[in-house]
């Protein structure tokens, strides 16, 4: 018993640490000395950093929150005088070293600018469109649409991310129009970053020989790098496109095999492409060593179905959301015990929790405003890790992806596992989307954002469709990288660009080797370019190099990835 008790204390104290970061107030003379002329009107703390799962890490490091944009400016202009890199904080939960890379030490000239302290401010723009600051989280802006009647069509399901970190990753849901359905005024199947109609960033300006804040409309040139950026600029504000709220009906299901959800296309039966066909916002978590994915099919539904229970709030799934003691007990024997040869049990432990989860908290079909249905994951959720990508493709070919994806990965698991190796212990998760068409914002000469995954290619107007692919896994399992590369080397081979294309997912997991992932140079060098364009590529790389020719907005990460 005290075993358990202290795994469960294990799981409950990393979350903790990942969760907030620790800030230490400055002693003054210290912060005189390090950060010599720092603004006086900006308080100085030391924080640890800490990504989603702790995977990437840095204690002590020199951070601040301005109280409004004049103040970023400030500091700004303070760290390229004085050689330092500002990178923007929000709220951490990212994979990928976009922001603090590994290694970095307290002595090193990075300093963290937390925007969720004071760049939250919230205001209707005009009837269809809200003025947010970049630190405001996605469930404040998702109710503060609510509160005037409007609303998005899709948003990643966790609310606790900033708006600024969202856009900077083109961060996206899953919808794409079921059949006979008309897109709504002012919503988009695509990211969010296709919502924004302006945007204001700090970025140099020659004339005055410092760094200003500058608004970009999305008719402009440089507001298509800067839509989606990748941490290479500090954006304090946008103004986001928005249309009419609609209420969402989300059905929940256990019961389907995955050989029949993502069977080969022609197949008849309950593939996830029927499911697209119908409702148009599909998403499957599919347990490792399990064979029924967890299917969410949301559905636009003005009034309450009969047996639908109506949700007035968001973070409906509280069995995913706290950890279950018996996936606490699992998951700490394998991370402090080293039994990854548990990952089968906790498999169908988690698919478990899930089916029974969803009869206990009459969670399997719920309907109510938007944001009660997208909004679903709290940081409290266990943390694991994962990889990403975006494979874009035709509509018509959605299963066709899905099938070769799934076939490919059953294969490796069992033969990983015939040798005993368990490099997946937490699931596969896909969704789809469409893709990020400028003229769903409504503004005339919109721009699309030149490094978003879901960027179009002129070339292929057949592709209208992206699949998201996800593989979840404890962090620090045995043989995950090497099964990571063999997976995203497969993904890069068969999504070519013959009928579809692989694009990574910025924030996750991807260019991996046997021992880490951001270390591929041919995916870093070529894969990745060659997927966005060579010309959009050069052109952001471009544009981002020339607002900030200082290298303010950057680490040695995106040093490599835009060299």
């Amino acid at each position: 018993m005290t075993d358990i008790f202290s795994r469960r204390r294990f799981l409950l104290h990393t979350a903790a640490l990942t969760a907030v970061p620790v800030l230490l107030p400055a002693d003054p003379a210290v912060a005189a000395q390090e950060l010599p002329d720092f603004p006086a009107d900006v308080a100085l703390y030391r924080s640890a950093y800490r990504n989603w799962v702790g995977e990437i890490t840095a204690d002590g490091l020199w951070a601040c929150a301005p109280a409004g944009p004049d103040h970023v400016v400030a500091v700004v202009n303070w760290a390229w005088r004085h050689g330092w890199r500002v990178r923007a904080r929000g709220a951490s939960h990212g994979w990928s070293p976009l922001t603090v890379t590994p290694g970095t030490s307290s002595d090193a000239p990075v300093l963290l600018v937390d925007t969720a302290a004071h760049l939250t401010g919230l205001a209707l723009e005009s009837a269809t469109s809200v003025r947010a600051g970049a630190g405001v989280t996605l469930e404040a802006l998702l109710g503060y649409l609510e509160e005037h009647g409007l609303g998005v069509t899709a948003a990643p399901a966790p609310g606790n991310l900033t708006l600024g970190g969202a856009l900077a990753v083109d961060a996206h849901g899953t919808a794409v129009p079921a059949r006979g359905e008309q897109r709504l005024p002012g919503h988009t199947y695509g990211s969010l970053s296709n919502l924004v109609l302006s945007l204001t960033a700090v970025v140099w300006d020659e004339t005055s020989g410092a760094y200003v804040l500058r608004t970009y409309d999305r008719d402009t040139a440089d507001c298509a790098a800067l839509l989606t950026h990748l941490g290479r600029s500090l954006v304090t504000e946008v103004v986001l496109r928005a249309g009419a709220d609609t209420n969402l009906r989300c059905v929940s299901r256990t019961d389907i095999p995955a050989g029949e959800l993502f069977a080969a296309p022609g197949t008849d039966g309950r593939t996830l492409a029927s499911f697209l066909d119908r409702a148009g916002r599909v998403e499957a978590i599919w347990f490792a060593f399990t064979e029924f994915p967890w299917l969410k099919v949301w559905s636009v539904s003005p009034t309450r179905p009969l047996t639908s229970r109506h949700v007035r709030t968001p973070y409906n799934y509280p069995f995913s959301d706290n950890v279950p003691t018996p996936v606490a007990d699992l998951v700490g024997r394998m991370v402090s015990d080293g039994a990854w040869y548990l990952a089968p049990v906790l498999g169908n432990a988690q698919y478990d929790v899930a089916a029974l989860g969803l009869v206990a908290t009459r969670s399997a079909d719920i309907w109510g405003p938007s944001k009660n249905t997208l909004l679903y994951l709290r940081p409290t959720t266990l943390r694991i890790a994962t990889n990403g990508y975006a494979v874009l493709t035709g509509r018509d070919q959605v299963q066709r992806v899905l099938a070769e994806f799934t076939a490919f990965y059953r294969e490796r698991l069992a033969a990983y596992a015939a040798r005993g190796r368990f490099p997946v212990n937490g699931s596969v998760e896909i969704r789809v989307t469409g893709l990020d068409d400028p003229a769903d914002v409504g503004a005339t000469g919109a721009r699309t954002p030149l490094l978003s995954a879901l960027g179009p290619r002129a070339d292929r107007p057949d592709w209208n469709t992206a699949v998201w692919l996800n593989v979840l896994t404890l962090p620090g399992t045995p043989h995950a990288q090497e099964f990571l590369r063999e997976l995203e080397q497969f993904v890069l081979r068969t999504f070519d660009g013959g009928y579809a294309l692989s694009r990574v997912e910025w924030s996750k997991g991807w260019a991996y080797t046997d021992e880490a992932a951001w270390s591929d140079d041919d995916v870093l060098d070529s894969a990745v370019p060659g997927s966005i364009g060579q010309s959009a590529w050069g052109q952001a790389s471009a544009v981002l190099d020339r607002l900030d020719p200082h290298g303010v907005f950057g680490n040695t990460f995106l040093d490599r990835l835009f060299r």
